[in-house]
């Protein structure tokens, strides 16, 4: 296998999450072609090629066509230039791995030694979801050879459904989060800049801002103690910002790059997991649990289902608004000793969940569902 074509809703430069973690440490080994969503742009169609990180490259497809994402507009204008780029660069030998099923018929007129889904979360309970992706997805189960899914909720609702589905949760770089990382050389600037005007103590949440978030419960824990400063960083979308609650002791800071992301937890005293109870966060795994643990810092979460599983043990788990805000009470006051505890067994947890491990579980699954295919090659040709 000499490469890995991957198709994907989210772009490389949006929030370094779980295909970024899992496709870097993929392309030591192997070519990774990210085929993103189509852009809107003037002129014919055509796609833009960079190189984010060491064998990846990302093909951005820029289309006139006005609708979003892999819709069956999008891919009659969007399928020749993949197949365009793959001939004139000699690419012959791949496997096709999908993020999202809506890019599934990209694949037909496509050779693929084998297809990867990982499923990493119930895209059809987002907001805007397409009304074909249920529809799609089933197809995609079908045509896939190997199924990932993002943590035990979704391996659950997926494993009768394929013979070989894998749980792989989300995993953590505990050297790039952990006290002392050399991230902190290049982030402490620019995260003093962003936070170091706000007094403690500081409350902090990273991620996307969407429907996934309980907006009012971030009203909450700002209501109740104007001390507690709340440090909001990522993105907004698919909600309108003017809906979030505003607030003096909220802070608002848009994305910040990954980098920077270990100076500002580090100068956070508790860490927030403020999830809303709905469809969307029915199967949510959060890879940023694992990385605030890395951090080492307390952890307060709403009661996802997977953070329950995996990190019940480390991680405080509130029903409602009022146990959640205890909570934070709680860790905040936190005596030295409790805190010694509670990191050991946050390093335990973190030990055992790297990139690094999840990656070459990948690579290990993957080589077995090449191996017999390609012992049958092997006995056609002889025959």
């Amino acid at each position: 296998m000499s490469s890995v074509l991957v198709f994907c809703h989210l772009r490389w430069d949006f929030v370094y999450q779980r295909p970024q973690h899992l496709l870097s440490r993929i392309a030591r080994r192997h070519e990774v072609i990210f085929v993103e969503e189509p852009l809107q742009a003037e002129g014919p169609p055509r796609l833009e090629v960079t190189s984010p990180s060491p064998g990846v490259t990302v093909l951005r497809p820029r289309t006139a066509h006005p609708e979003p994402g892999f819709n069956d507009e999008q891919l009659a204008l969007v399928e020749p230039l993949v197949r365009g780029y793959l001939v004139d660069h000699a690419v012959d030998d791949y496997i096709a791995w999908f993020y999202t099923p809506m890019a599934l018929p990209l694949m037909a007129e496509l050779q693929p030694r084998a297809v990867v889904f990982d499923c990493m979360d119930e895209l059809s309970s987002f907001k805007g979801a397409p009304r074909q992706l249920r529809q799609r997805e089933a197809a995609l189960m079908k045509a896939s050879d190997l199924v990932l899914t993002g943590g035990p909720s979704l391996y659950e609702a997926r494993r009768s459904l394929h013979p070989n589905v894998m749980c792989l949760p989300s995993a953590v770089d505990a050297a790039h989060f952990g006290p002392g990382s050399a991230a902190h050389v290049t982030g402490d600037f620019e995260a003093a800049r962003l936070q170091g005007h706000i007094p403690g103590p500081r409350l902090g949440f990273f991620g996307v801002i969407d429907e996934r978030l309980d907006v009012e419960l971030v009203a909450a824990i700002a209501d109740a103690d104007p001390q507690w400063q709340v440090v909001m960083v990522g993105p907004v979308v698919k909600i309108d910002p003017a809906q979030l609650p505003r607030r003096a002791n909220i802070h608002w800071l848009g994305q910040q790059s990954y980098s920077v992301l270990p100076s500002l937890v580090a100068g956070w005293d508790v860490c927030l997991l403020p999830f809303a109870q709905n469809e969307a966060t029915r199967f949510i795994s959060p890879t940023k649990t694992l990385e605030y643990m890395a951090a080492e810092k307390p952890v307060v979460s709403t009661p996802v289902r997977d953070v329950v599983s995996l990190y019940g043990q480390v991680v405080e788990v509130a029903q409602d608004h009022a146990a959640f805000i205890e909570a934070c009470r709680r860790a905040l006051a936190e005596s030295a000793d409790e805190g010694l505890r509670r990191v050991v067994r946050m390093r335990g947890c973190v030990a055992r969940h790297s990139w690094d491990v999840a990656a070459e579980r990948v690579l290990d699954a993957m080589r077995e569902v090449l191996e017999p295919q390609a012992a049958r090659t092997a006995e056609v040709a002889v025959g």
